[in-house]
């Protein structure tokens, strides 16, 4: 066989994996949980049965005995929606120093180090893009209108394709909207 035939399966072998990895890097961080359920339900929390209470000492919340926990996962919301907004995302050009590999060998050694060599020009995120909903009665309080929350993209499609004042019901990512 010739050298070339040797690289391709090793090549193959490299891109397989990291797109395998890829793959289990982003189902990951979309689910979680003991892979009995979507991760969102009191069944699929893998130690068991436990309660949320918040401590009003401290702020912290307690479940179970844990010594350390976070706070519980944002309840879903209904109400009608009232409106949409999209913020984009921001970005603004940026320098910063260029850093090269210089290395110096001797007798028996080889020492490695970066170095500056002038400076290069990058895209800084000022914002992360949002997508955003206006509820009305929220959770059936009438008091409670206008209340803004981040939402996922399809759900601001959904909302955007919906009638003004008619009932919407989603789990919000957070409160609030700044622009």
């Amino acid at each position: 066989m010739t050298d070339g035939e040797h690289d391709m399966p090793s090549k193959k072998r490299l891109m397989v994996a990291g797109l395998t990895m890829a793959l289990m890097a982003a189902l990951g961080a979309c689910g979680g949980g003991n892979g009995s359920g979507n991760g969102s339900g009191p069944d699929d929390d893998p130690r068991g049965d436990h309660t949320v209470s918040e401590d009003s000492g401290n702020g912290q919340y307690d479940e179970g005995g844990d010594d350390l926990a976070t706070a519980p996962e944002t309840a879903t919301v209904t109400g009608l929606r009232d409106a949409v907004r999209h913020v984009p995302r921001k970005t603004t050009k940026a320098t910063r120093p260029h850093m090269v590999r210089k290395c110096t060998s001797t007798k028996g050694s080889r020492k490695c180090k970066s170095v500056r060599s002038g400076t290069e020009t990058y895209t800084r995120v000022v914002r992360q893009e949002r997508w955003c909903v206006s509820l009305d009665d929220v959770d059936g309080d009438t008091s409670r209108d206008a209340v803004w929350y981040q939402v996922t993209r399809t759900t601001y499609t959904e909302a955007a394709a919906a009638d003004r004042l008619g009932p919407m019901k989603f789990t919000p990512e957070a409160t609030g909207c700044d622009r």
